[in-house]
């Protein structure tokens, strides 16, 4: 990797966090997800295919990650920025079982090393309170920005930017000086790959445990799953059918509730 795309790559790492300077929405809920930090890493190191190869079962695999009571399992933004980076660099070569196992692992790492810092910044934000106190404390409200704003959003940055440069420069130096799919057996990466993959339909089972309400609901999902499995149909075509679907039910329901009104 370049110096310009490592530094531009670790701050969407910062960018894609929560309470970064874009706000939540844009941030930790938009450039934050997998598969928009995939598309970032890949138009930044010229290769928005492979990132995309490997970021989908990365979506996939965090689909179902949570942060009960504010704890923090797995550090989305850094994962992704950090594994796809990893799968494109030492990608080369591998097929694609391989290259997602790459993935894995630098997710790994990345989530790791976001962990860490998550609890890093939640330490070095406690000060900001009471310099916030100091201000509200003699009236002087068109300071609160200084702790709010400035302070806090310095820690974030720095808990996120300088490790994320860190360990990029690190995977550049790396590759520079050997062939990492030389060091770690194809077996490891395959085996990676396939774990990757029972991850993936862990989070799939998690969101589909918060969307399948009633037992009717399976059936509707097993109809797409068979159209896309059996008859080879397209996302896009399931999705035309499912609309049809919609509509020739919400009409029926609709005659259904005149006539017994009627």
């Amino acid at each position: 990797m370049e110096t310009y795309q490592i530094i531009l790559i670790a701050l969407f790492v910062y960018l894609g966090s929560i309470g970064s300077i874009i706000g939540n929405t844009m941030g930790w809920y938009t450039l934050g997800r997998p598969l928009v930090a995939s598309l970032v890493v890949g138009v930044i190191l010229g290769d928005v295919q492979t990132a995309m190869i490997v970021g989908i079962p990365l979506q996939i695999m965090y689909m179902g990650n949570v942060t009960p009571g504010g704890a923090v399992a797995w550090d989305l933004s850094y994962a992704t920025y950090i594994g796809v980076a990893g799968a494109i660099v030492f990608g080369i070569g591998l097929d694609t079982a391989q290259t997602i196992g790459l993935a894995v692992v630098f997710a790994g790492i990345g989530g790791l090393v976001g962990q860490i810092m998550w609890n890093v910044s939640y330490a070095a934000n406690l000060p900001l309170n009471r310099v916030a106190n100091k201000y509200a404390e003699v009236g002087e409200t068109k300071k609160m920005f200084i702790p709010n704003v400035v302070m806090g959003q310095s820690i974030g940055f720095a808990c996120r930017f300088i490790p994320a440069i860190i360990v990029l420069t690190s995977m550049t130096a790396a590759s520079a000086q050997s062939d990492f799919a030389a060091i770690i057996p194809g077996w490891v990466t395959t085996a990676l790959g396939v774990f990757g993959g029972m991850m993936a339909s862990l989070g799939m089972g998690i969101i589909l445990s918060f969307l399948l309400k009633k037992n009717y609901h399976i059936v509707i999902f097993l109809a797409g799953f068979v159209l896309v499995t059996y008859f080879s149909l397209s996302t896009m075509a399931v999705a035309v059918v499912a609309i049809i679907t919609a509509i020739l039910y919400y009409v029926a329901v609709s005659n259904i509730d005149k006539k017994g009104v009627a």
